[in-house]
C-alpha cells in the first residue's frame, strides 16, 4: 500500500495520498545544473532510467520516412558526438506517429516538419553551441546533395578571404580551410522535401548494408 498521511507544517491539517494513487517524478539527466538535487534525490528514491526507445514508434512511415530509423540514426550520431544523456526522446516523434495513424499522411508530414524546425533544430543548436559542422553531421547533411541539406557549407578560398578581410589576414596559412555555414530558412523548399529527411538515415543504412555484405564476402 502506498497510502501516506502527513501533517502540513503551516496549517496543521492532515494531507493524505490514497493507496490507489501512484506518484511518479521525472527529471532530465542532461541538465547538469541539477546535479546536487539529483544526488539528494537518489539517496531517497529508486531511479529507473528511461532511454529513448525508437521501437515505440512502430513501423510507421510518413512519405517514405521511417520514424524509428530516423530517430535511431539521429541518436547514434548524437551519442558519438556528445553523449548518450543528450539523445532525443521518442516523445518528439510520438505526435507524428499519432497523426499518421489517425489523420492524413500530409498532416503527419506537416507535424514532422514542425518538430524539426521548432524542437530538434533549436535543441541541436543548444547542444553543440552553434557548432554547425557537428549539427551537419547529426543531420547527415555532409552526405546529401546540396539541395537536400538543412545546413549548407561553403568553403572559403584564400581569394574570398582576401575579399572579406584584406591581405595579411593570416587565415588558411596552415592549410586549414575556413567554412561558412548556413541554416536554410524555414520557408525554403528543402524543409518540405521528404527526401531531405530520408537522407538523414538512408545513407547510413546503405553503408551498413555494404559493410555487412563485405564482411559476409570475407567470411566466405
Amino acid at each position: 500500500s502506498y497510502a501516506v498521511t502527513v501533517k502540513l507544517p503551516y496549517s496543521g491539517e492532515d494531507f493524505s495520498v490514497p493507496s490507489i494513487l501512484h506518484l511518479l517524478g521525472t527529471m532530465n539527466t542532461a541538465d547538469r545544473s541539477l546535479t546536487m538535487l539529483d544526488t539528494a534525490l537518489r539517496r531517497r528514491f529508486d531511479f529507473v532510467e528511461m532511454m529513448p526507445d525508437p521501437d515505440v514508434l512502430g513501423d510507421i512511415s510518413v512519405k517514405g520516412i521511417h520514424l524509428a530509423n530516423l530517430l535511431r540514426t539521429l541518436n547514434e550520431r548524437i551519442d558519438v558526438l556528445y553523449d548518450r544523456e543528450h539523445t532525443l526522446g521518442h516523445a518528439f516523434l510520438m505526435p507524428v506517429k499519432l497523426i499518421a495513424e489517425s489523420d492524413s499522411e500530409d498532416a503527419a508530414f506537416d507535424s514532422l516538419v514542425s518538430v524539426f524546425q521548432n524542437k530538434i533544430i533549436p535543441l541541436l543548436q543548444e547542444y553543440f553551441f552553434e557548432d554547425w559542422q557537428k549539427i551537419r553531421l547529426v543531420l547527415g547533411d555532409n552526405q546529401k546533395p546540396a539541395d537536400l541539406q538543412f545546413v549548407t557549407e561553403e568553403k572559403l578560398t584564400n581569394q574570398s578571404l582576401d575579399a572579406l578581410f584584406g591581405a595579411g589576414h593570416g587565415l588558411n596559412q596552415y592549410g586549414d580551410e575556413q567554412s561558412r555555414y548556413t541554416l536554410q530558412l524555414f520557408s525554403e523548399p528543402v524543409w518540405q522535401d521528404p527526401q531531405a529527411y530520408l537522407g538523414i538515415y538512408a545513407s547510413q543504412k546503405a553503408a551498413t548494408e555494404m559493410t555487412q555484405v563485405s564482411d559476409g564476402a570475407n567470411l566466405a
